[in-house]
């Protein structure tokens, strides 16, 4: 099982700082329980500024609640976490959550647009209203992930992979340096995801960092540099090119992945990551 160094590559070859005070997210000793059930334990991560980088491990490995407890969403029993060198409520206005679909009240009566707008409550304050300027700029986030003509759509009336471009909306209308994202690919259909995984790439280009969890470990060499692999413990983190390895991943999953699946993935990867040098 290897584990990469805290000096770290980003795709554009460039190298990335190790300091936590350089890091969008920088975690140490994570710990968080449910009742008396640990669901992370003593997790690290150094998230490299400038970065692509995806969570992966099998169901209750802990992905979604170690971005949770990062964001002070729930609760940790120990650790430290800093965004930017500080204390996460000092700088959470450069930084962009979206959450899983599943865990959203699509009943509420809402258009695609008011979710947008919402996204700059920050800005334009709770007990205010959204101005002609706030409203063109989430008409623009909206247009960037191809829903401007749904603007007024109520959002629960909206199709899986429609809602999660809504939200992605939300989070281009912070203009945030930093996105984290719980499973943006879930459930949405093959354009749909095309569509995200172009802003994203977009956003990294113009030197955001981006953090996703992920399920699907057959993107993972295409659409992020750095990779965290996760099972109630850190396994091993660092560029997809020495950490997403046959035997992290077998570490990672266990039995729940057959060796010739394991095996497959990571020569991919290794082939894929090999032809663009």
């Amino acid at each position: 099982m290897t584990e990469a160094t805290p000096q770290l590559i980003a795709q554009n070859g460039r190298t990335l700082a190790p300091a936590i005070s350089d890091s969008p997210l920088a975690i140490s000793g994570l710990t968080v329980s449910y009742g008396e059930k640990p669901v992370l334990f003593s997790v690290d991560f150094v998230t490299p500024p400038g970065s692509m980088v995806a969570i992966v491990g099998p169901n209750g490995a802990g992905k979604s609640t170690l971005i949770k407890a990062a964001l002070g969403i729930v609760p940790r029993i120990s650790g430290e976490v800093t965004a930017f060198g500080q204390a996460y409520d000092k700088v959470r206005h450069r930084i962009a959550y979206v959450p899983q679909r599943a865990s959203v009240d699509w009943e509420f009566p809402a258009t695609a647009l008011d979710v947008v707008i919402m996204g700059l409550y920050r800005e334009i304050g709770f007990l205010r209203f959204a101005g002609r300027r706030h409203r063109q700029r989430a008409l623009e986030c909206l247009e960037r992930v191809g829903m401007a003509s749904f603007a007024h759509r109520q959002i629960g009336q909206l199709s899986g992979g429609q809602q999660q471009r809504v939200f992605l909306a939300r989070a281009l209308a912070q203009d945030a340096e930093l996105y984290v994202m719980d499973e943006p690919f879930a459930g949405v259909d093959a354009a749909t995801e095309r569509a995200i995984v172009s802003v994203l790439k977009e956003l990294n280009a113009q030197g955001r960092t981006i953090i996703c969890v992920h399920h699907d470990l057959s993107t993972v060499r295409d659409y992020f540099d750095h990779v965290l692999l996760l099972n109630v413990r850190r396994i091993a983190a660092g560029p997809v090119a020495t950490t997403f390895t046959a035997e992290n991943l077998q570490a990672t999953y266990g039995g729940r992945l057959a060796s010739t699946q394991v095996e497959a993935l990571a020569d991919e990867a290794a082939s894929t990551i090999a032809s663009r040098h």
